[in-house]
């Protein structure tokens, strides 16, 4: 039994760390450019100048990665998740009725947490492996008729694409709806507009397409949706996700709270990486690297969990071949070939992130062939070499 009069015993970071760091290649979170490490190092006054041309520089420079003009955009001192909540605990209030497109468990998220701030919600659920229609969405907008709609662009954890997003967006505003989407894991990654499409909120996590850290994360509302905001007729339940709130701090240079500084000044820079590349050749190169890798896991004998046309680019996900567990294979490719990969939520896959610096051709060499070598070590009949002649060949197509 420890003394209160005597300092616990315990390990220095360093011998925490493996000797060699692993390369994330997971869903998240990412590799970080030296450049926005550097920035996580630093402290200033949150709110002196200085804080204030960074902020300003932020939001301009997050307008051009959501597309927007408005100029409602908010950053959360929070995960993804927090500023999910953000859009929801402002948009949806007690017996707001809600739409919920499921189709994994980030998107079911969003309908929970808008039952719990009193929304009447309705859940369209999707088959497994299956991502939500136009017609689908439109039927069930004419059976419960919501106010606001959430859905996600790219569905982490089934590895499911939204591809037909823009049409669901535009039918919802048809339908006086108010359209809150997950961008999580694919803002900056694929096109999305949030003005041409008619979406009111986007949200998105520091450390997934962006390349920044964890716990820093952007949100912004249309025009509309501010209004909305601002005609609320009893305030947020949730103090620190008031939007009104958080503009006192990104609009007006005053007091909210401490704001997460090193965070900021780590996000100001993976916004000026991506607005230095832009946003055209960022989209080619997360594409190209990720049609690369999958024609290599299908090459070595592996196969894609999600359907081509369904198939989300910046998480992938592959089954696990018959005999072979999934949890042995994330634990054995990190053990043995350092490289971190994840695992599900519920479905036989493991998942492979192809966000912001995982997007890199030597990573994709190496990730590949680790991938492939413990499937061998764990049993399975796969063929590496040609995997990686497939992963060479398909990059070289694109060249």
């Amino acid at each position: 039994m420890s003394s209160l009069n005597t300092p616990p015993v315990v390990d220095s970071l360093d011998t925490l760390l493996p000797p060699e760091p692993l390369l994330m290649m997971g869903a998240g979170p990412v590799p970080i450019p030296a450049r926005v490490a550097q920035a996580n190092s630093i402290v200033i006054n949150h709110l002196g100048e200085t804080m204030a041309r960074v902020i300003e520089q932020m939001k301009a420079m997050a307008r051009y990665v959501f597309q927007t003009a408005s100029p409602w955009v908010l950053g959360v001192a929070g995960p993804g998740s927090a500023a999910m909540e953000m859009s929801v605990c402002n948009l949806v209030r007690p017996g707001t009725r809600v739409l919920s497109v499921v189709n994994g468990y980030f998107s079911r998220r969003l309908g929970e947490m808008s039952q719990r701030v009193g929304g009447v919600v309705e859940y369209l659920e999707m088959p497994e492996g299956q991502s939500a229609s136009a017609e689908a969405v439109r039927a069930a907008l004419l059976r419960h008729r919501p106010e606001v709609l959430t859905i996600v662009q790219g569905e982490t954890s089934s590895t499911l694409l939204t591809s037909e997003l823009p049409a669901i967006c535009r039918l919802a505003r048809e339908h006086g709806c108010y359209v809150i989407v997950d961008a999580v894991c694919t803002l900056s990654t694929m096109p999305l507009l949030m003005d041409e499409w008619c979406i009111d909120a986007v949200v998105t996590g520091g450390q997934k397409g962006l390349a920044s850290i964890p716990g820093v994360s952007l949100i912004a509302f249309s025009e509309r949706a501010w209004q909305r905001i601002e005609s609320r007729p009893v305030e947020p339940a949730q103090w620190c996700l008031d939007a009104k709130l958080a503009a006192n701090f990104w609009h007006n240079a005053s007091y909210h709270y401490t704001a997460p500084v090193s965070g900021i000044l780590a996000l100001h820079e993976a916004l000026h990486l991506i607005c230095q590349e832009t946003l055209p050749e960022r989209f080619e190169r997360h594409l190209r690297c990720s049609l690369a890798l999958q024609r290599g896991i299908e090459g070595m004998g592996l196969a894609l969990y999600a359907a081509p046309a369904a198939r989300l680019n910046s998480v992938v996900g592959v089954r696990a071949p018959a005999g072979v567990d999934r949890r042995q294979v994330c634990s054995h490719i990190s053990r043995k070939y350092r490289v971190e990969i994840s695992g599900s939520f519920g479905l036989d896959i493991v998942r492979i992130g192809q966000m912001g610096e995982q997007c890199r051709e030597h990573h994709l060499f190496r990730t590949l062939h680790a991938l492939g070598q413990t499937m061998k070590d764990l049993g399975a009949a796969v063929d590496v070499p040609t995997g990686v002649a497939e992963l060479e060949r398909e990059l070289q197509r694109q060249a």
